[in-house]
């Protein structure tokens, strides 16, 4: 029950503050382009995290490798619509200069963790995570 909870921690955190987002936000370019970037990323990031299932962990682990639904044509679909997601709703409170820096730091940070990720699987599923690896992007 713990590891369900902390598996949509995130999620739910995010979309409460979605909601905080709708209600108080200034409601400029910069709010709707966001609450759109929300729209569109945000069902890809859910339904990546309910592909990846039981093999979803905080940190770097290797339970079974997923390579259906978005993950047989992305390594790391949660990264790539997650992402957007949260700089979507930071530039609709925020604006679009502070969501600018604010996504160049998330996006350092989620590239070294994918890396991290992929050193774990590479030597836990050796050649299966390798020819995974060599039909998929990032």
């Amino acid at each position: 029950m713990a590891a369900r909870i902390l598996r949509w921690l995130d999620i739910t955190v995010f979309l409460a503050f979605v909601a905080f987002v709708i209600v108080t936000g200034p409601r400029d370019v910069a709010w709707w382009s966001g609450l759109t970037v929300v729209a569109c990323f945000t069902p890809f990031w859910i339904a990546a995290r309910w592909q990846l299932g039981a093999s979803f962990s905080v940190s770097a682990q290797a339970k079974h490798l997923v390579t259906s639904g978005l993950y047989s044509r992305l390594r790391h679909p949660v990264y790539v619509f997650g992402t957007p997601a949260v700089v979507g709703a930071i530039a609709a409170l925020l604006g679009f200069e502070k969501a600018l820096v604010i996504g160049v730091i998330v996006v350092g940070l989620e590239i070294v963790r994918a890396r991290r990720e992929e050193r774990v699987l590479g030597r836990v599923f050796g050649s299966e995570y390798e020819a995974y690896r060599n039909r998929t992007w990032f």
